[in-house]
């Protein structure tokens, strides 16, 4: 077993990154996703990020129906230059078993870090509503104001928003399935500063 360093994995100068280089990046604590051929390096999430995206993925858990699975921070593979982990996704059991997600799953829900704020709401969920992704979520984890933004396919395939919703406020999904989210119980009881 070889050891890889990150500029061993490096492209060829003037080539846009490919999911083949994108699979030899060493282990290194940091998300590294790709947007069309250009290399995304996020920093470890918080434990706020992570404890909202674990009640998120729990709650939709107690409702997801059979031959449905939520499947948390998955690699989701939407072409050769364009390949996310998403927070939490629900993806259908005959989908799943290989290394990466490889076809439009039913849910994508990112939650939100400052700096991926724009990346969220405008790249991913333009790709993402191209991958043909039928909802997409993006969860605000304030300790304030906690937000949940929901988009769905429209009959013309673009993303339409059909729900923002903030504190104690309820969005009571229908797709993919029944659920209601609280943005508030997503990060109930967290110490603010």
């Amino acid at each position: 077993m070889s050891v890889v360093s990150i500029a061993d994995a490096w492209p060829a100068a003037g080539q846009p990154f490919t999911v083949t280089e994108l699979d030899r990046i060493p282990d290194d604590g940091r998300r590294y996703e790709l947007l069309d051929g250009v290399l995304v390096v996020s920093p470890r999430p918080t434990t706020i990020h992570q404890v909202a995206a674990y009640r998120l993925a729990t709650a939709l858990g107690v409702a997801c129906p059979a031959g449905w699975q939520v499947v948390p921070e998955p690699a989701l593979l939407i072409s050769e230059r364009t390949e996310f982990d998403p927070d939490v996704v629900i993806a259908r059991l005959a989908d799943l078993g290989g290394p990466k997600i490889t076809r439009p799953p039913l849910l994508v829900a990112e939650i939100r870090s400052p700096s991926t704020a724009l990346l969220d709401l405008n790249a991913k969920k333009t790709a993402y509503q191209q991958f043909g992704v039928g909802s997409y979520w993006v969860v605000v984890p304030d300790l304030v104001k906690p937000e949940l933004l929901a988009f769905e396919l429209s009959g013309d395939g673009r993303y339409q928003e059909v729900a923002h919703v903030t504190g104690n406020g309820a969005f009571a999904a229908v797709r993919p399935f029944p659920v209601q989210i609280v943005p508030s119980r997503l990060v109930a009881g967290l110490p603010r500063d």
